[in-house]
């Protein structure tokens, strides 16, 4: 019999119902997603999800999440393993990433693959380095308290400061998800930061870690860790911040896993030197 070939492929568009098909197949590539990420994600763009399907079942995923009409953001690119190396995964890609229209794209590109998306028109914007390790012991310092949704429309404009664009749909629901834990810091009524620590299928994760200064961020980040001193936390920090970087070796995380920010084309001026903490490789 005839392998099944690309020409038998069907992609249509995901649901929140199909989501654990995708975050199971990330999970067992060792992404460690979150384990309620999916209401934030399909917020942002419900249209944005795909998989692709031999004979009813599904044999690959992909996103491409648009974020405004500028920007989209491409992620859970998965084939499953037994039936890769057979044009499903390049079936998927084309069909999904028209949903982006004109927009400029990006992408956190395992190593592996970034080739690939060099060939598709994606250049390297910087690296992104994932440290993990046992939370340091610590309390929370004053000035850092819990985020309420008192905070939201602060987090949101302060959110779209550090990003290529705006998501107040994804926030409203990832300030909140089950187990989620969002802190704060102000000078005086105004943000000077934030950041999120929710659990993952093989250690928590801290996503985002936005804030002004060094300063700022090890008290986010000593408020997000206090009560789970001892348990497995990772967060992937963009290399050419070096004070994240150095908060992470500092905190005794190690180096873990690598990926690529990489973008179609031009992206909004935003403040990158106040991104110590990635929120999410799927969404950006």
């Amino acid at each position: 019999m005839t392998p099944p070939g690309p020409q038998d492929l069907v992609v249509t568009q995901a649901t929140l119902a199909d989501w654990p098909v995708i975050s199971g197949w990330a999970a067992a590539e060792g992404w460690n997603p979150g384990l309620n990420d999916g209401p934030a994600f399909f917020a942002q763009d419900p249209d944005g999800f795909f998989l692709g399907r031999i004979d009813g079942e599904p044999v690959s995923a992909i996103s491409v999440v648009n974020h405004g009409s500028d920007y989209a953001f491409l992620g859970c690119y998965l084939v499953r393993p037994d039936l890769r190396g057979r044009g499903h995964g390049l079936t998927t890609w084309k069909t999904a990433l028209a949903h982006a229209g004109n927009r400029t794209v990006g992408l956190d590109g395992v190593v592996a693959q970034q080739d690939n998306y060099r060939q598709s028109g994606f250049e390297l914007a910087y690296r992104t380095i994932r440290f993990t390790g046992p939370a340091p012991a610590g309390e929370t310092p004053a000035g850092v308290r819990p985020a309420t949704p008192g905070d939201l429309a602060a987090v949101i404009a302060y959110d779209g400061a550090c990003s290529p664009a705006d998501r107040p749909a994804f926030l409203a629901q990832w300030l909140t998800g089950p187990g989620h834990r969002a802190v704060v810091r102000y000078d005086g009524d105004r943000l000077t930061g934030y950041g999120v620590l929710r659990p993952g299928h093989d250690s928590l994760r801290i996503g985002p870690l936005f804030a002004d200064t060094a300063d700022d961020v090890r008290a986010l980040f000593a408020a997000l860790t206090a009560d789970v001193a001892g348990r497995e936390v990772a967060i992937d920090v963009p290399e050419p911040n070096r004070a994240g970087v150095a908060l992470a070796e500092e905190a005794g995380l190690s180096a873990s896993f690598e990926t690529a920010r990489m973008y179609t084309g031009p992206v909004r001026e935003h403040a990158r030197e106040r991104v110590f903490g990635v929120t999410t490789l799927e969404l950006g």
